[in-house]
């Protein structure tokens, strides 16, 4: 709405489709884990994301079609989906049941506050400075430091402590 001018409206109809879109992904990714490894498709997520998000939202910000505007919109969120689809199993396997809630909970909630409760003021002061395309760069090194935490990752799907309980 604010960046490529489109009616409230349209924009609501583009992030339905991008959340119908996700939405049917997530079973193609979490199979594509289970078949690949955890790690892989959080790596193409982290990676992916990181190189397309400037790029993709400077793309979105000039588009004049909302047609053009989704199918810009669904490439990092395509690429999102091997986080999206996997990130709670990858927690999960990777704590015993007696501090599986702490290990995943505390973690999240962090990150959540940290990140995304406070995504929309960092959006907002980067517009109100005239230097939108610097939450764009925000955007790719936050998700470029989670490559650094798959990194380090086990291959969960091979070392599941969910097993153990």
């Amino acid at each position: 709405i604010n960046t490529a001018g489109f009616e409230k409206q349209t924009a609501t109809l583009i992030i339905a489709g991008v959340l119908i879109w996700s939405f049917c992904l997530q079973p193609i990714a979490g199979m594509l884990a289970d078949r690949f490894g955890r790690k892989p498709l959080l790596l193409i997520a982290g990676v992916g994301v990181a190189l397309v998000a400037v790029p993709i939202y400077t793309l979105v910000g000039q588009a004049t079609s909302p047609i053009v505007a989704l199918a810009l919109i669904l490439i990092p969120i395509t690429l999102h989906g091997g986080y999206t689809a996997n990130n709670a199993m990858v927690k999960a396997e990777m704590f015993p049941a007696h501090i599986r809630a702490l290990g995943v909970a505390f973690p999240y909630a962090v990150g959540n506050t940290l990140f995304a409760g406070t995504l929309e003021y960092v959006a907002l002061w980067f517009k109100s400075t005239g230097n939108e395309t610097g939450f764009f760069w925000y955007v790719a090194i936050c998700v470029g430091a989670t490559v650094i935490a798959y990194l380090m990752l086990p291959e969960t799907r091979d070392t599941s402590l969910i097993e153990e309980d």
